[in-house]
């Protein structure tokens, strides 16, 4: 579970909650006229901009937001010279009965085109290939709430248009000037609120989440190139964590000197 997801939106609705109380009334702010302007107007859009099954798809995109995926890369390189290891001592061949458990699909295909003697040239194409769609695949979902973020204060305007309009239209009826004004900001409100803590971070933290997975998956890629051309595990080691950042570098150091290696 993504704590940090679901923590965002409870203290997003939380501080405005609270913001609200401090100098008013959270009643004032609800308006059903002014939810249906936007919530509906945002999924017509979305509807009329991507196909059915897109939008469809967008729940099974909602559900990775709340997934707390491995976040540690330096479990994928010990895995990687786990096999370069296995490799080295008994050869290429070995690799399948390590593999043949393996949750990740990306390293499992990888290994298996190996051992079964693939040109390190068609490896390499194969797998950036089903890396290249796997991002594509993550684009389009990060596309979809982003539009999301930009339809929803566009009908937040559309609202305050229509409240405006009401309002300029009853001029000579001073008793409903107020609610034609309020439907006219609370619109404005909801189209504001929803871009800004739903939808646009959302679509940055799929973005954030897709860039990781493709982190991984090219550090598997390499790891698996450099087992096939039977390079020493610890020369792969050092080529494997130029991927990192210095973050996980230093962590990595630290967990060695625990463990009574030596200090650079």
């Amino acid at each position: 579970m993504d704590i940090a997801t679901i923590a965002g939106i409870i203290g997003g609705i939380a501080f405005i909650i609270t913001g609200i109380l401090l100098d008013g009334d959270v009643s004032t702010f609800y308006d059903l006229a002014s939810i249906a302007i936007v919530l509906g107007g945002t999924i017509a859009s979305t509807l009329i901009a991507y196909p059915l099954e897109a939008v469809i798809g967008l729940f099974r995109t909602i559900r990775n937001l709340f997934i707390r995926y491995e976040d540690d890369p330096n479990k994928i390189i010990d895995k990687l010279m786990e096999l370069a290891n296995i490799a080295r001592r008994e050869g290429l061949l070995a690799l399948e009965e390590s593999v043949r458990d393996e949750d990740d699909s990306f390293l499992q295909k990888g290994i298996l085109l190996i051992v079964d003697g693939t040109d390190p040239e068609l490896v390499k194409n194969i797998l950036e290939t089903e890396l290249n769609f796997i991002e594509e695949r993550h684009l389009k979902g990060q596309g979809i709430f982003k539009s999301m973020g930009g339809y929803a204060p566009a009908y937040g305007m559309i609202g305050t248009l229509i409240g405006l309009i009401n309002m300029l239209k009853k001029l000579d009826e001073p008793q409903s000037i107020g609610p034609s004004m309020s439907v006219a900001l609370v619109t404005t409100f909801y189209g504001t609120l929803l871009a800004n803590l739903l939808f646009l971070p959302a679509a940055e933290k799929l973005r954030y989440k897709s860039d990781m997975e493709i982190l991984y998956k090219e550090i598997i890629l390499e790891g698996i190139l450099s087992i096939q051309a039977g390079e020493n595990p610890r020369i792969i080691e050092e080529k494997l964590k130029a991927f990192l950042s210095p973050r996980y570098r230093q962590i990595d150091a630290e967990d060695d000197s625990l463990l009574g290696g030596e200090e650079n």
